[in-house]
């Protein structure tokens, strides 16, 4: 299944504009495996929310490795929305996989995107943004998992006034995988508070 969703990106994915043709040589390394090792942190049966999907990036990859997951792509931009409807029927993952047309803190969205447990996010927006939109769909001690790169740490000290605004009880960040020639993935880890505890100097670890 994996080698399947590999095909669309580097075909209709490209041709959609969701990924550049420079990237299809690096499609493994760089992409799914990149977001194939956050699947270890999720635990069993987790419902997650994939915030500003784009071509299903780690949403699509976190259901082909995890069969017990329910995964909710979520994505503004009506085209990518029709790519992400397509691989989730090319690849038979409708029973577990659902597309929503829509943006993380859009008052508008619908009841059942809030109160989750885990979102994730690849390549959406500065921490600072991103935690703003996503931490009031989180339910109390719902997880953020964000995938960053090199600048994860400057990123993580700019969002501390944020973090503590919007009701984070701990952030660190964590290297994940990385083997042979694969870089380790980067993620920052948002907790949000589950009641009177709240994000204290010492709770940001970078």
């Amino acid at each position: 299944m994996a080698r399947t969703y590999a095909e669309l990106l580097a075909g209709d994915g490209v041709s959609h504009g969701l990924l550049g043709p420079r990237e299809v040589p690096r499609l493994w390394d760089r992409h799914l495996l990149n977001c194939a090792v956050l699947a270890d942190e999720l635990p069993e049966g987790a419902d997650v929310l994939d915030v500003g999907s784009g071509a299903g990036l780690p949403g699509l990859v976190l259901a082909i490795r995890r069969p017990d997951v329910s995964v909710s792509l979520m994505e503004p931009m009506l085209r990518r929305t029709e790519f992400l409807k397509g691989a989730v029927e090319r690849l038979g993952l409708k029973e577990q996989v659902d597309v929503v047309r829509g943006r993380a803190g859009d008052p508008a969205n619908p009841p059942r995107l809030h109160n989750r447990d885990w979102i994730v996010a690849r390549a959406v927006a500065p921490l600072d943004r991103l935690v703003e939109w996503c931490l009031p769909l989180l339910a109390p001690g719902g997880r953020l998992l964000a995938l960053k790169g090199a600048r994860a740490g400057d990123e993580l000290a700019a969002a501390t006034s944020t973090l503590r605004k919007v009701g984070a009880a701990a952030a660190d960040i964590r290297h994940l995988g990385g083997y042979a020639d694969v870089e380790p993935t980067v993620v920052v880890v948002v907790e949000k508070s589950s009641g009177s505890i709240r994000l204290a100097k010492g709770d940001v670890r970078r």
